[in-house]
């Protein structure tokens, strides 16, 4: 992959610029979608939270913004240029390779990597240095990733994605089986990134209440109900659907007020779609 323009890395790193695009969106199975067609834009320094229960079609999104499976129609547009960071659930890691955490950060250059260019460029070298910096996993870099806690095996593959030099991160349950300590330190990671690399930010989470209290928008989707809903917290805690699935599980009053600095129009709902298998 060729590396983009200045001016494309200009424009991309712009407060606000636009890094994703989704255009009627049905994600499903063959010709079957599972979800009525989403439309949303994801902008630098946005974390957005996608929640809803097993089943609900949260895998089959990302893997279809990924490229990895095929819509069954609609449209996805990038812009700036940069990559899109992946992490997924810790288990991806096979436990017995014995890596480790510096070795595995380093791993995120490596797409480039080949015959013709067998070593890391000053560049690489440079963006390794930032995401071990961002994700403050300097103290185990030279432990072996099977002997890390789990908080500090997120953050070597936070700082893996990191390396890539994403502008877009793509997060699949990254605080799971873990401790408060280490949920606060991840979530604090996610803020850091939004707000100082002005990062954007896509987090799937059963965490809810954690989720609903740090995230600038929320996309809640149930495939039971064929509901997909897009907004500002406040307004999509406060739908029908949302409520009667987790009504219990905020408390009065806990659904943060709709940010003023949050751009973004109505809550986006429809009905109709398929389970998904």
């Amino acid at each position: 992959m060729s590396a983009p323009s200045p001016a494309a890395e200009a424009t991309a790193q712009s407060p606000g610029a636009l890094l994703l695009r989704v255009r009627a969106l049905s994600i499903g199975f063959g010709n079957r979608a599972i979800l009525p067609p989403l439309d949303f834009e994801v902008r630098r320094g946005e974390l957005w939270g996608v929640i809803g229960r097993n089943g609900a079609g949260k895998t089959t999104l990302f893997r279809t913004l990924l490229g990895l499976h095929a819509p069954v129609g609609g449209a996805i547009e990038r812009s700036g240029g940069g990559a899109i960071g992946y992490v997924s659930q810790r288990h991806s890691i096979d436990p017995l390779v014995p890596a480790r955490a510096r070795d595995l950060i380093a791993e995120g250059t490596e797409r480039g990597l080949s015959f013709l260019r067998p070593f890391r460029r000053e560049e690489d070298r440079a963006r390794i240095a930032r995401a071990i910096e961002a994700t403050s996993a300097a103290p185990f870099l030279s432990r072996r990733y099977r002997d890390l806690s789990e908080g500090e095996k997120q953050r070597v593959l936070l700082a893996r994605a990191i390396a890539g030099g994403p502008d877009l991160l793509v997060l699949d349950e990254p605080t799971s089986a873990m401790d408060i300590v280490a949920e606060r330190q991840v979530i604090g990671i996610l803020k850091d990134l939004r707000d100082r690399l002005g990062m954007g930010v896509l987090l799937v989470s059963h965490h809810l209440g954690l989720v609903v209290s740090i995230v600038d928008r929320l996309l809640f989707l149930d495939a039971d109900d064929g509901i997909a809903v897009i907004g500002a917290p406040a307004e999509v805690t406060a739908h029908p659907v949302f409520a009667a699935r987790y009504g219990a599980v905020l408390a009065p009053g806990e659904a943060p007020a709709a940010s003023a600095a949050v751009a973004g129009g109505p809550v986006a709902s429809a009905a109709g779609g398929e389970e998904e298998r």
